[in-house]
């Protein structure tokens, strides 16, 4: 077992993310531990209200699990996890899931990924706004450092959070690297798994307003009228809030297929066999498809607005995701040009090179030390 270096900074975490199915946060979660565990740098304690699944990797990577249960894990961060703080010894909180007990015994660093409760309230149910306004500002106010996700999520939180500035550092997410080019044997034998023999147009999330896919259908049915022998469109996601008028409407479409929610290998085989990756999403935190799909060598539309331009820069096609017009003409022009699709996957591929967990890893490395005062 790899063992941090004697005398290092204790760090808690809160793993409430690595307690469910993996999802984006427990992604998240799980990647900068590993990566963290592997440098020895820190001491890292992974605490939580059920045991974590999974994380075989991680104790062997040197991460602690401690488990104090508890019915609801809000419950428990803000009566119980303060206790556990206080008794363990530690120098330092880092929660990934953007929030924080109210009262913690020791300094704290929050990672938050998106603000879409507050700017978009409309995208979410009344849970989610109500938890998320009341959560919000008592851990800003608590934190002793944030990490934001991208730019974008830092501006959004100096302009709503003013108290936020001069404490804020931008970490970017990364890429796993099971996320790469497969070989041209593999992406046939795929795309034919997948009943598109000559290819298809990918697009990937949650189904959810937010997410654009709407507007995606709308201008799909534009490509098809355009391009008789277009491939079809494939999306893969889980079903979100208020997706059933969508669900419905996909079960119409022309040449449109629904896949569900994929496991992480399919997602990633069905990922590397796209032609086109489209990704018009209204709002992201980061937009971790688009610099997994550039992973994968496959060209990508996206949106220009929100953080998605940080992530894919001129590495890809950017659209305004309200213009209908301009989401079909990119769809269009890149079924009909294999050179541009050839173009682009190879500019995806030296541009996403920027994204690692290794290095985010390094960058949290320092945020955390430098918050818990033992720099």
């Amino acid at each position: 077992m790899s063992q941090a270096t004697s005398g290092a900074p204790r760090i808690a975490v809160d793993a409430r993310a690595l307690v469910d199915a993996p999802a984006g946060v427990g992604y998240y979660t799980r990647s900068l531990l590993l990566h963290l565990a592997q440098r020895k740098a820190l001491s890292l304690t992974a605490l939580s209200h059920r045991p974590a699944r999974q994380v075989e990797d991680l104790a062997e990577a040197g991460v602690e699990f401690k488990t104090a249960s508890a019915p609801l894990g809000y419950w428990w961060q803000q009566r119980i996890l303060p206790r556990q703080l206080a008794r363990g010894k530690f120098d330092l909180l880092w929660s990934p899931l953007g929030s924080l007990p109210q009262r913690s015994p020791i300094p704290s660093v929050v990672t938050v990924h998106d603000l879409t409760p507050l700017l978009f309230p409309y995208w979410h149910s009344w849970r989610n706004r109500v938890t998320f306004r009341r959560q919000l500002p008592a851990t800003l106010r608590a934190a002793t450092h944030i990490v934001a996700v991208s730019r974008a999520t830092a501006a959004d939180l100096a302009k709503r959070f003013p108290m936020t500035e001069g404490r804020t550092s931008v970490v970017y997410n990364g890429v796993d690297s099971r996320f790469a080019p497969a070989s041209q044997a593999t992406i046939e034998a795929v795309r034919r798994a997948y009943d598109a023999p000559n290819g298809y147009v990918l697009s990937i999330g949650t189904l959810e307003p937010r997410k654009n896919l709407t507007r995606l259908l709308d201008a799909w049915d534009r490509v098809v009228d355009q391009v008789p022998d277009s491939p079809p469109l494939l999306i893969a996601g889980a079903k979100g809030w208020g997706s059933g008028s969508l669900q419905r409407r996909m079960h119409r479409a022309e040449r449109v297929r629904y896949l569900g929610r994929l496991a992480r290998p399919q997602l990633t085989e069905v990922l590397q066999g796209a032609l086109v990756f489209a990704y018009p999403s209204l709002y992201e935190g980061f937009g971790l498809p688009v610099a997994e799909a550039m992973a994968c060598g496959v060209p990508v539309i996206t949106s220009d607005s929100s953080s998605l331009p940080e992530v894919i820069g001129d590495a890809g096609i950017q659209v305004n995701p309200r213009h209908t017009g301009q989401l079909t003409g990119a769809l269009a022009r890149l079924v009909n040009d294999g050179d541009l699709r050839t173009e682009l996957a190879e500019l995806g591929r030296q541009r996403v090179v920027k994204f690692s967990w290794a290095s985010a890893a390094e960058q949290l490395e320092s945020v955390l030390i430098d918050a818990s005062g033992r720099s």
